[in-house]
């Protein structure tokens, strides 16, 4: 059992589920990584999550995969943790990404619990223990239920804790309960995955977050922790508040936050490029709300639009 206040951060506390650049012509934009990945750092994350679901995944080649984490690597050094995406749902493709992971220089893997076979839960920790004892780096595991069909209960993801190279999690089960039980009982560092829980989980002990958001506003929630660890609550809460309402437009409003993150990104004139099919750009109207959010956000802030 863990009697610290919060967990230590193993791959820093201000992360940002990066997306993948892509040219106009669909291909893996390295250019583009590289100036995003550097802007990002720049401005306030101290980690970067690399081929996660809003980096496309599931549209990206193995080899665009590990292109991606050489190319960031290139242009952060060690700025930043570099945590690359590797989960999919067969075990043995998971470790063959995580071996290559390790080979082109990423810190640390984001592993996603099995999907749409919806294993029972025996088998996802044998799942996630393969993969850990198939190479050398620290393990986060991601549970998003509401994605996967399946959940990483709160039961199991103590006794992974007990793996030394299962460090922390990475967290959209929507269950403050569960969360309070793995902290109670485990060292696992816990990460919002979710934009609108940031706060919430960092007030009960968890590292920090993982962000898409933060692909546009890298400064936003760093700015959030830092009121929190100055003791200054209330301005914690009120930073989280004025970022309701480009977390709504983001990653609830009907459209994936990759899609929303690239538009954003592209109006800013930053470097994204269009979105991988079955995925769909978004419209003018979506990118001129997300703007227009941006920008009042930006300009409450008291910061210019870059």
């Amino acid at each position: 059992m863990t009697t610290d206040a919060r967990s230590p951060a193993p791959f820093g506390r201000a992360l940002c589920a990066m997306v993948t650049p892509f040219t106009e012509t669909g291909a893996l934009d390295l250019d583009g990584a590289r100036r995003l990945a550097g802007r990002l750092v720049s401005r306030g994350c101290d980690g970067l999550v690399l081929s996660g679901t809003t980096g496309e995944s599931p549209t990206t080649t193995d080899a665009e995969k590990a292109a991606l984490i050489t190319a960031v690597r290139e242009a952060v050094g060690d700025r930043a943790s570099l945590v690359a995406g590797v989960g999919t749902a067969d075990t043995r493709h998971t470790v063959e990404l995580a071996l290559a992971a390790e080979k082109a220089g990423a810190d640390g893997l984001l592993v996603v619990a099995p999907y749409y076979s919806r294993p029972p839960q025996d088998a996802v920790e044998a799942h996630f223990l393969e993969v850990a004892d198939a190479c050398g780096l620290p393990l986060a595991l991601y549970d998003i239920p509401g994605r996967t069909g399946t959940r990483i209960e709160p039961d199991t993801l103590v006794r992974l804790a007990g793996h030394p190279r299962i460090v922390a999690v990475k967290d959209c089960s929507y269950d403050l309960l569960g969360v309070q039980k793995v902290l109670s009982r485990t060292g696992l560092a816990y990460y919002a995955g979710c934009d609108e829980q940031i706060l919430a989980l960092y007030a009960i002990g968890a590292t920090g977050y993982v962000s898409t958001v933060a692909n546009a506003a890298p400064e936003l929630f760093r700015a959030v922790l830092d009121a929190f660890d100055a003791g200054d609550t209330g301005r914690a809460a009120l930073l989280q508040r004025r970022a309701v309402p480009l977390i709504e437009l983001m990653m609830a409003a009907g459209l994936p936050g990759t899609v929303t993150a690239k538009a954003l990104l592209g109006a800013l004139g930053l470097p994204a490029g269009p979105v991988r099919a079955p995925l769909r750009g978004a419209d003018r109207a979506t990118t001129d709300a997300l703007l227009a959010a941006y920008g009042d956000l930006a300009a409450d802030a008291g910061q210019s639009q870059a």
